[in-house]
């Protein structure tokens, strides 16, 4: 399976501790991405939940999978690449996400499943890279910062649950792995606005360089610096310094700038 990124987790404790963590009760509709040979679908199942939606790419598992289907009516299989699938057509609409998710599309699959949490996807547990953990966590002023990790931090809270070695696959990787849980409480509709992205990607474009310089010419703003200091902010910051409420103030300031 590694030419879809497939390392299939197999260690029964670490299993538990997931479907444990996620409290799984017969209201919730659940999204799996990456099933793989549906280990912890079946887990999901067991613990109840009253429809599970799972995502797989690699046709190679279609026979496993949907046999499991065919024993179980709550799994609903959907063969597409997860960036591909069109989640706001899921019926009933997933509250939660559980995952073991490619190391790969880790940071582009976060980015588009926040963009439902206004309509209640606000639940995610991720199985992924060690590293991803870290920088979905960061704190500001620390070199793992990044644009994903600020919009976490603005629209919740992200918790590392626990460590994963490589021992717990098949086969195993090369990088340790990590179960991070990802809770939204506010700002749920902040992803509706490109413009929310569009900033961070901009300012965090070359690390090296002070705010002003990666945000100058961008969202047509004449005078960044004016903008910067009217909003609190020192021009020779860097994008990673900044904690996330001051975001939010930059967000709103050039928001109100451009119209």
């Amino acid at each position: 399976m590694h030419r879809f990124g497939q390392n299939f987790l197999v260690d029964r404790g670490v299993l538990e501790d997931i479907v444990r963590r996620a409290s799984i009760g017969e209201d919730d509709v659940v999204l799996e991405i990456g099933p793989g040979q549906g280990v912890l679908t079946r887990a999901l199942l067991e613990r109840g939940c009253s429809r599970l939606h799972a995502v797989e790419l690699d046709e190679r598992l279609r026979e496993t999978l949907e046999s499991l289907a065919l024993r179980e009516p709550r799994l609903c299989l959907h063969w597409s690449d997860a960036l591909r699938v069109d989640y706001a057509a899921l019926d009933p609409f997933p509250r939660k996400v559980v995952a073991n998710i490619p190391y790969s599309i880790t940071t582009p699959l976060i980015w588009t499943l926040l963009r439902f949490a206004g309509r209640g996807l606000r639940y995610h547990l991720y199985m992924v890279q060690k590293e991803a953990a870290d920088r979905l966590a960061a704190e500001a002023d620390t070199k793992e910062r990044y644009p994903l990790g600020v919009t976490l931090e603005v629209m919740g809270g992200v918790e590392r649950v626990r460590r994963v070695p490589p021992s717990c696959f098949r086969p195993r990787p090369r990088v340790d792995s990590a179960v991070v849980e990802i809770v939204l409480t506010r700002n749920f509709h902040l992803m509706e606005d490109a413009l929310w992205s569009d900033m961070l990607h901009r300012a965090f474009a070359q690390r090296r360089k002070t705010l002003f310089n990666n945000l100058k010419g961008f969202g047509k703003i004449e005078d960044w610096e004016e903008l910067l200091r009217k909003t609190g902010l020192d021009p020779r910051n860097r994008a990673e310094d900044l904690r996330g409420e001051e975001w939010l103030r930059l967000h709103e300031a050039l928001r109100t700038s451009v119209g």
